[in-house]
């Protein structure tokens, strides 16, 4: 199917009142993420037509879905697989998530999940629910006393957390292992300087995730779904684990193999696995803990992202401004007055030196401007002194390589 680049009709100077925006939700988001946008200014729910906007959680969104109105799409979370990326980069649809914004509920649920994993917990809460039918007091405790041996664990302080991936979450997980008396060892070749700074200094790096592996007790899993990442943790590398250690995902189930790991509980290999992510052949072992996806289902995870993704979008379709998208590269210009043009093209030389030509012809002065690529794409927000016409906005769209043009 084909597409025409996006122009936004309506342009406004700074400081004025900007056209009604209409935003569409799929899924329930949370109050307080739909009252980030005015009402004044939006107009947002589940049945707009011709949408400039998508906001939504769980929803497999297919392109069919995604008008040709549509300028930008919000997810509220994390992962953002139920999304077409690729064709809305074809577009110049930057799609946006919410990174860390979940992370204290997973944080949260990972130190459940570890302390379930090292003691007793489920099976002697099912072994009391056993015993309703008894009502003698004392015999229940005598046998409590006789029976409780059985449900013996061991305690996670002074024992070794690996944690893979050092992001958002992985970096708080990291933190409150240390807070619990843990030795935390992390691995993550792609850490960003801003998950290095929320790292504690009494993490230490691991140079491979065999290293890790090899050294850990508890294995906490925290990477995206990528190429790289599916089926990471295999036969191969389970091989290498530490005798008796236990994994925990409460990433993504696509990147554990669930094959692997029952072979590697077997074998005796490792001792349990503890996830977020119920598969057939798990479900019922006494060395597997599953947990129905609830690693974000906290009423304040849900407003967390909710707010995040909305105020995203908000920036975005006001401004041009990106932060935090899969797709597009970060990129933030404060308004101050003029004008403003964004645009999209393919990321192959002179594309802008032909942008800024046809403003120059139009003798249109450039007050400001901010260029910038991710992969095969660029991104450019410039502000102009002069009202672009609307036959500015055509010529920008019909240079070869454009994708989508929007006068702000």
């Amino acid at each position: 199917m084909a597409y025409t680049p996006l122009t936004y009709a309506g342009p406004f100077k700074y400081g004025e009142k900007i056209t009604v925006f209409s935003v569409k939700t799929f899924n329930n988001i949370a109050p307080e993420g739909i009252a980030v946008f005015d009402k004044k200014d939006y107009s947002v729910g589940p049945e707009q037509a011709g949408p400039d906007a998508i906001l939504l959680r769980s929803h497999k969104l297919q392109e069919a879905e995604i008008d040709a109105s549509v300028k930008a799409i919000g997810r509220a979370g994390a992962g953002v697989n139920n999304v077409p990326v690729d064709s809305c980069t074809a577009r110049g649809i930057p799609v946006f998530n919410a990174p860390g914004a979940n992370a204290n509920a997973v944080k949260e649920l990972v130190m459940a999940g570890l302390l379930l994993g090292s003691r007793g917990i489920i099976p002697g809460i099912k072994y009391v629910d056993e015993l309703a039918s008894l009502e003698d007091n004392d015999a229940m405790n005598k046998l409590l006393e006789q029976e409780k041996k059985r449900f013996k664990g061991g305690e996670i302080q002074g024992k070794t957390l690996g944690v893979v991936g050092l992001g958002a979450i992985g970096s708080q997980v990291a933190n409150m292992a240390l807070s619990m008396g843990m030795n935390v060892i992390g691995y993550d070749p792609a850490i960003s300087i801003e998950a290095a700074w929320r790292l504690s200094s009494k993490v230490e790096k691991m140079n491979s995730i065999e290293a890790l592996f090899g050294k850990a007790d508890f294995i906490s899993l925290h990477l995206p779904v990528l190429d790289a990442t599916r089926d990471l943790v295999n036969e191969k590398l389970l091989k290498v684990a530490k005798p008796n250690c236990k994994i925990l995902n409460f990433a993504r189930a696509e990147i554990v193999s669930g094959e692997a790991i029952i072979k590697a509980l077997d074998a005796g290999i490792i001792a349990g696995y503890i996830a977020d992510f119920p598969k057939p052949g798990m479900i019922g072992r006494e060395d597997v803990l599953l947990m129905p996806h609830i690693g974000a289902s906290t009423e304040e995870a849900e407003v967390n992202c909710a707010v995040m993704a909305a105020k995203e979008l908000q920036d975005y379709l006001e401004n041009g401004n990106v932060l935090n998208s899969v797709n597009f590269p970060p990129l933030s210009l404060d308004r101050t007055s003029g004008y403003r043009l964004t645009v999209c093209n393919i990321n192959v030389p002179s594309m802008l030196g032909s942008i800024t030509a046809v403003l120059a012809e139009n003798e249109i002065n450039v007050i400001d401007l901010l260029n910038k690529s991710r992969g095969d794409m660029a991104y450019n927000i410039i502000d102009v002194e002069q009202q672009p016409t609307e036959s500015v906005v055509t010529a920008l769209t019909a240079i070869e390589g454009v994708t989508a043009v929007r006068l702000l």
